[in-house]
C-alpha cells in the first residue's frame, strides 16, 4: 500500500468515527416526565352557614377506553355558597396513593380548571378559593384549584367538568381567572358531573 493510500484510508476511519460519535451525542434519549395515574376524583361541599355536606365521586379504575367511569350526581340547594374541596387518588397502587399531595408539592405547573353548562347557563358561579403559597414550598400567588367557591344562583341542571392541567401557561391571557382557551399543557384528568341546582 502507497503512502496516498494509506492516508487516504486514516482519513476514511477518522471521519467514520468522528460522524459515530457526532451521531451518537445527537442521538441522546430526553428524559420521559412520568405521570401519574389518576383513577378517582372525590368532590366535597361544605355549605357555608352550616348545614349538610355534600359529596361526589368520579371513578375509572381501568382508564381511557375500558368501561365508562363510575359518577355521582351532584345536588345542591338554591342560594347556597358552597367550599368545594378536590381529592385526587390512584386507587390501582396498593396501598391507594394520594395524588392530591404531589399536586400540592408541584402546585405551580398545575391548575384545575371549572367548565361545563351549569357555569355557562347561570346555574352556579365558580372562583378559585386557594393559590400555590397555600401549598409550601410553593410561593406563587397563582391558583391551583383544588379549592373552589361554589354560588348556587338558579334552579336547573347541567354539567360541572373538572379538568387537571399540567404545566398550563398561568401568564396567558385569562388563565389566572380560570379561562382554559390559552391555558396550553397537557391534562391530566377530566372529570364531568351532572349538577342539579333545587
Amino acid at each position: 500500500m502507497n503512502i496516498f493510500k494509506l492516508k487516504h484510508y486514516y482519513f476514511l476511519l477518522f471521519f467514520s468515527l468522528a460522524t459515530f460519535v457526532s451521531c451518537d451525542d445527537n442521538e441522546t434519549p430526553e428524559p420521559e416526565i412520568e405521570e401519574e395515574e389518576i383513577t378517582t376524583l372525590n368532590l366535597t361541599f361544605t355549605p357555608e352557614g352550616g348545614g349538610d355536606i355534600v359529596e361526589a365521586t368520579w371513578k375509572d379504575l381501568d382508564g381511557d377506553g375500558g368501561n365508562t367511569p363510575e359518577i355521582s350526581d351532584i345536588s345542591l340547594a338554591n342560594g347556597q355558597s358552597y367550599l368545594m374541596e378536590i381529592e385526587l387518588l390512584n386507587e390501582n397502587e396498593s396501598p391507594t396513593e394520594n395524588i392530591t399531595d404531589e399536586v400540592k408539592e408541584k402546585a405551580q405547573v398545575h391548575q384545575f380548571f371549572y367548565t361545563g353548562s351549569a357555569i355557562f347557563s347561570n346555574y352556579i358561579n365558580v372562583s378559585y378559593a386557594d393559590k400555590e403559597a397555600d401549598y409550601p414550598p410553593n410561593t406563587g400567588d397563582k391558583p391551583v384549584g383544588l379549592k373552589g367557591n361554589i354560588q348556587a344562583i338558579n334552579t336547573g341542571s347541567g354539567t360541572l367538568t373538572l379538568t387537571l392541567k399540567h404545566e398550563p401557561d398561568k401568564e396567558a391571557a385569562g388563565v389566572s381567572d380560570g379561562d382554559i382557551t390559552l391555558s396550553g399543557g397537557e391534562s391530566d384528568i377530566e372529570a364531568s358531573f351532572n349538577i342539579t341546582i333545587q
